[in-house]
C-alpha cells in the first residue's frame, strides 16, 4: 500500500476531499520526522510509537580494502507497533504464497 492509496481510501472512508486527506497525512508525516529529529519520540496509543534508538559504536570490516573501520555511535528512527496491532496482525494477515 502507498502514501496515495492510504489517502484515497481515508478519502472514500470519509467523504472528504482528497487534497485535504493528502495534506493531513503530509502534515502527520512531517510532525513525526521533526520530532524524531529533535529526539522526541511520538507515541499512538492502540498503533504503536515511532521512537529513535540509539545504536553504539561498533567495528566493522570493509571487504574491498580488507581494512578495519570504526562506524561510530549514531541515532537512528523506528517503529515499535503496539502489543493490540501486533496481535491483530498475528490473528488475521493470511500469508501470500
Amino acid at each position: 500500500m502507498t502514501k496515495a492509496d492510504i489517502v484515497t481510501e481515508i478519502s472514500e472512508e470519509t467523504g472528504i476531499e482528497k487534497v485535504m486527506v493528502q495534506a493531513t497525512v503530509e502534515t502527520f508525516m512531517e510532525q513525526v520526522k521533526a520530532a524524531l529529529t529533535k529526539g522526541e519520540n511520538v507515541y499512538l496509543r492502540g498503533f504503536g510509537s515511532f521512537i529513535v534508538k540509539k545504536r553504539a559504536e561498533k567495528t566493522g570490516r570493509n571487504i574491498s580494502k580488507n581494512t578495519t573501520i570504526i562506524i561510530p555511535a549514531h541515532n537512528i528512527p523506528a517503529f515499535k507497533p503496539a502489543k493490540t496491532f501486533v496481535n491483530d496482525v498475528k490473528e488475521n494477515v493470511k500469508v501470500k504464497k
